[in-house]
């Protein structure tokens, strides 16, 4: 029976699901306790509209990736922590909806939030906006710790997708306490695989990615 069970839950990560192409899974059927939330799928992001290709609250990363983010999980639980994501498997029309926005000068709906000291106009030139994107290659995501008890989000002394100098993964001008947050959420994903982007804290990339030359635009549902 056991043995049966076991080749059950195999086969739903990694091969139940036909609309993904192979060497991709729902991350969930990986890591049931993670927490997910897509903010691409909802309002709550630079844009302040949800993105095309996000028609569910549904993570999707590669076999590799999602395996190697719930031994993340699993360090993280240890110290009463877990993890948050807020993206994952990016769809190539969802960069191209991004590339439209920022050419929409006058929609500045969640400057204030999101990128107070920088220029619209200039988005493109200081790579904030882009028009391809590693989250598109299935091993790259958006990803903060949150308290095991409360589920709020440690501080890392600026908000998720935040664009300025803020969101640096060296940023000296926060606290003692947000950079040993930013610290713990470095060290444990570099520990199992993971690489940083050193402009964004909440940014890594599994360092051997199955895919990476490859851009998908499947749709997340």
């Amino acid at each position: 029976m056991k043995s049966y069970v076991t080749i059950l839950f195999v086969f739903i990560c990694f091969g139940a699901f036909a609309q993904l192409p192979e060497g991709f899974v729902y991350v969930k059927y990986v890591i049931p306790d993670l927490d997910v939330e897509l903010r691409y799928n909802s309002k709550n992001n630079f844009v302040g509209k949800r993105i095309d290709g996000y028609q569910s609250n549904k993570l999707i990363l590669t076999k590799e990736a999602a395996l190697a983010l719930k031994n993340v999980q699993e360090e993280l639980l240890k110290q009463n922590l877990c993890l948050r994501v807020y993206d994952g498997y990016r769809p190539q029309r969802a960069v191209n909806h991004f590339m439209r926005w920022a050419k929409e000068l006058n929609d500045t709906v969640n400057k204030k939030t999101f990128y107070p000291n920088v220029d619209k106009s200039n988005l493109f030139v200081e790579d904030y906006i882009a028009t391809r994107s590693g989250h598109s290659k299935g091993s790259t995501l958006d990803v903060t710790i949150i308290d095991g008890n409360t589920h709020e989000p440690l501080d890392m002394g600026s908000n998720y997708d935040f664009f300025g100098e803020a969101s640096w993964v060296n940023y000296k001008h926060i606290s003692e306490s947000q950079k040993v947050n930013r610290q713990l959420l470095q060290e444990v994903m570099l520990k199992f695989g993971f690489k940083n982007y050193s402009k964004e804290w909440w940014h890594f990339t599994l360092k051997n990615e199955p895919f990476p030359i490859t851009y998908f635009d499947f749709p997340i549902k």
